[in-house]
């Protein structure tokens, strides 16, 4: 499970010190590389919830092992590309690939669950987030080390050999059978597929790209992208409402405020933290003139303080306190980057780094232990995805501001302008975890039935 999950993270992470120097390789300014950055997390923010969906019908070993492959697939494409955007499709292709494996694990664990009566798995959550934080926050430093090795192709091929590893332990590991939540051959009112809402599938995913494609850039030209994305939204909502199975339950959701609040932070949280990932490390490569591995090694302080943060607190149940620190540090940060300029010390980028380190420790693995205790246990699965929808939609909130900001380079200015943005953002998710007063209940309620 562990291994799974982490696919999408390292290669979400590596590519920060890698963008500059693939748009020196290809001659694409940051608006155009930035679509690797919107390319991996569009697929992922449709693929997680679809396949978690297909996860809670199916199981979880099929879709595992078919993302998994296609996520050696998608590394091959990417040391072979000829061009800018044969590695974007490589990048998509990573995105569906890497969808599978953390439904899969928040589907096995709530089976696990319902089998042995334990209903808040604290260690293992902690441990599954531990991973992901692990190589979200070394990413940088080891994909700085792998351009220095050998360019950045290796960061693409760095995901052949992970793929084989998920394959051969999934394959001996994952559970045959896995009793279905629901069942794929019934059939709603409405004549559809009562257990995999495809329609609602691709009304969603409809939805999202028309959108995404416009705020990347957001030209009179674009415009009628919007009105295809209202449309599709349209279209979705009244689908999901009407159909018996839903693929997004918003008849549920709607009356689940606490989870939709988890999916709220979530959003919050993630454009700061991949502003950071991205935005702040373009700025280190070209603003403040650090070669990719030498900007790796300054980010390593922020793994170090991830990975504390999230191993001291990880088994604790409550989630309050580690949002409102998490947030408040957050906060800390974004202002710590308007004092950002050419000469600034690398003490002081290394402090920085240290303190992103602490919401980024703190935010995920809170929410993530509150929509354990706030999904449907029979839909865990598909809210899973949606949490790293979620996650991703605020990836490409991060990619489309960073690339407004830069234009033709990533200049202080743009960061600047950046911050500001932050500002706003990590304000907002301190007043919505100050407003949340369910999020008390979800650690006692750990502790009482842990």
């Amino acid at each position: 499970m562990m291994l799974g999950s982490v696919l999408n993270p390292i290669n979400s992470s590596m590519l920060a010190v890698a963008l500059v120097p693939i748009g020196h390789a290809f001659g694409a300014p940051p608006s155009q590389t930035a679509w690797l950055v919107t390319g991996l997390y569009l697929a992922t923010a449709v693929g997680q919830p679809v396949i978690g969906r297909l996860v809670d019908a199916y199981g979880p070993r099929p879709l595992y092992l078919t993302g998994t492959a296609l996520v050696g697939v998608a590394g091959l494409t990417g040391v072979l590309a000829p061009n800018l955007w044969v590695l974007v499709l490589s990048r998509v292709l990573l995105g569906f690939g890497t969808s599978a494996a953390y439904p899969a694990s928040m589907h096995l664990l709530r089976s696990e669950s319902d089998r042995t009566g334990a209903d808040s798995p604290a260690g293992v959550l902690a441990a599954l987030s531990i991973a992901n934080q692990v190589v979200a926050v070394v990413g940088p430093t080891l994909g700085g080390l792998l351009i220095g090795a050998g360019g950045w192709h290796l960061i693409f091929a760095i995901n052949v050999p992970l793929s084989a590893a998920c394959l051969v332990l999934g394959a001996r590991r994952l559970p045959r059978r896995a009793t279905r939540t629901v069942r794929p051959d019934s059939t709603d009112s409405h004549g559809g597929s009562g257990g995999v809402d495809v329609t609602g599938m691709l009304l969603f995913a409809a939805a999202l790209t028309a959108l995404m494609v416009f705020l990347m850039e957001p030209q009179a030209a674009h415009r009628p992208l919007l009105l295809v994305g209202a449309a599709a939204g349209t279209g979705f909502t009244a689908r999901e409402l009407r159909t018996a199975r839903p693929f997004v339950d918003l008849r549920v959701l709607s009356g689940n405020p606490p989870l939709l609040a988890t999916y709220g932070r979530q959003f919050l949280a993630y454009t700061t933290s991949y502003a950071f990932l991205y935005g702040y490390t373009q700025w280190l490569e070209e603003g403040r003139s650090l070669g990719a591995s030498t900007a790796g090694l300054v980010l390593l302080p922020m793994s170090a303080g991830a990975i504390a943060v999230t191993a001291a607190t990880g088994r604790r149940a409550g989630v309050r306190g580690k949002l409102l620190v998490g947030g408040l540090a957050q906060l800390a940060a974004c202002g710590l980057l308007l004092l950002l300029g050419p000469g600034s010390p690398v003490w002081l980028l290394v402090a920085l780094g240290a303190l992103v380190g602490i919401p980024q420790g703190l935010n995920g693995l809170a929410n993530q232990n509150a929509l354990y205790a706030q999904a449907d246990p029979a839909r865990m699965g598909s809210s899973a995805g949606l949490l790293r929808t979620f996650m991703y939609l605020g990836a490409l909130g991060a990619s489309a501001a960073t690339a407004a900001f830069y234009g033709q380079g990533a200049d202080t200015g743009g960061l600047h302008h950046l911050a500001v943005l932050l500002l706003g953002v990590s304000a907002l998710f301190l007043a919505t975890t100050l407003a949340d007063r369910s999020l008390g209940r979800v650690g006692s309620l750990g502790r009482r039935t842990g």
